[in-house]
């Protein structure tokens, strides 16, 4: 289904017919779907996707109450204090090239639960508040971050079998994956800067993103190539948003796009998101095209991109 509306030409894809298939045709549909969307857009919008409605709003929830206490205490927790990613990240921390101001955004990132950081910093262990009860953050953060893992795993595997290779090429590639989420808080229009992008145009460097968007609060854009303009993507209930990103359109050559993509939060009101993003086993190479002569590495691409973030280059070689 192609939502056409004034907001939108993304498509809805149910993923219930590839998750839950009655017959081998389902899945085959769903696989077209996405590769064609993947094509035409780089994103698509998700239902029948796994992940319950009331998971969804028990995150919500928690990240309300997590970006409301002084700032004072969201600092305890930065990144910047953390050999690897996790941890928060205050508005005005982020400025991308060419940008002409910093996101508003803040935002708060957590990661597989590793004991120990590992260089360069793709693992370690993640940073929670204490602050909050266990069951008003912790909790539903982790189920949430869980569930979408599984979902990032599935995208790819839709992925890949649409380019004609067998699910099984994901083997070494999801034994061990990079897995990070970042939720995310908007301010209210008027505590933003003339000109200022709550996140400014970018594409998203790795795999498969899963995005959830707070419902009835819109501000996603996607600039879409054959039109020459920002498509605005609505925020639904129990929708989420899928995109791929600059790993996946240059291991596949093209046929999957990376698209551009910003948010603007025009309300007065703050605007919570989550991002998951499934990257891959640091160590594989490759699955979307096992003739591919650059043998790069998903670690080495993100170290390449992100180098400057982690603390620890020396000590894994690259």
């Amino acid at each position: 289904m192609t939502v056409e509306t004034h907001d939108t030409v993304l498509p809805i894809i149910d993923l219930n017919g590839y998750i839950n298939p009655k017959s081998p045709e389902d899945k085959e549909c769903v696989i077209a779907e996405v590769r064609d969307a993947c094509a035409r857009y780089g994103f698509f919008q998700v239902k029948g996707h796994g992940v319950s409605l009331s998971l969804q709003e028990g995150l919500i929830q928690g990240l309300s109450k997590f970006f409301s206490p002084p700032q004072d205490e969201k600092m305890k927790l930065s990144f910047l204090k953390n050999p690897c990613r996790p941890g928060y990240e205050a508005s005005g921390d982020s400025l991308r090239e060419g940008d002409a101001q910093p996101d508003s955004k803040e935002a708060f990132y957590i990661g597989r639960e590793d004991p120990v950081v590992e260089p360069p910093g793709f693992y370690g262990p993640n940073q929670w508040p204490s602050n909050l009860p266990k069951e008003a953050f912790h909790a539903p953060v982790w189920s949430y971050y869980q569930d979408t893992t599984v979902l990032g795993l599935t995208i790819w595997e839709i992925l890949v079998l649409g380019l004609g290779h067998p699910a099984s090429v994901l083997d070494v590639f999801a034994k061990r994956p990079i897995v990070p989420m970042k939720m995310i808080c908007y301010p209210p229009a008027s505590a933003t800067k003339p000109g200022q992008f709550g996140v400014g145009a970018h594409t998203d460097f790795g795999g498969v993103t899963v995005l959830l968007l707070q419902a009835g609060k819109k501000g996603l854009e996607v600039w879409s190539e054959a039109k020459g303009e920002w498509l605005p993507v609505p925020s639904i209930e129990d929708v989420l948003v899928i995109n791929c990103e600059d790993m996946i359109q240059k291991w596949s050559g093209g046929r999957y796009k990376s698209a551009k993509h910003r948010v603007i939060n025009k309300a007065d009101e703050e605007r919570l998101s989550c991002a998951t993003f499934w990257h891959g086993d640091p160590g594989a190479t490759n699955p979307l095209d096992k003739e591919d002569e650059s043998k790069d590495t998903v670690g080495q691409l993100l170290f390449k991109r992100f180098e400057s973030q982690f603390s620890l280059p020396r000590a894994w070689g690259l």
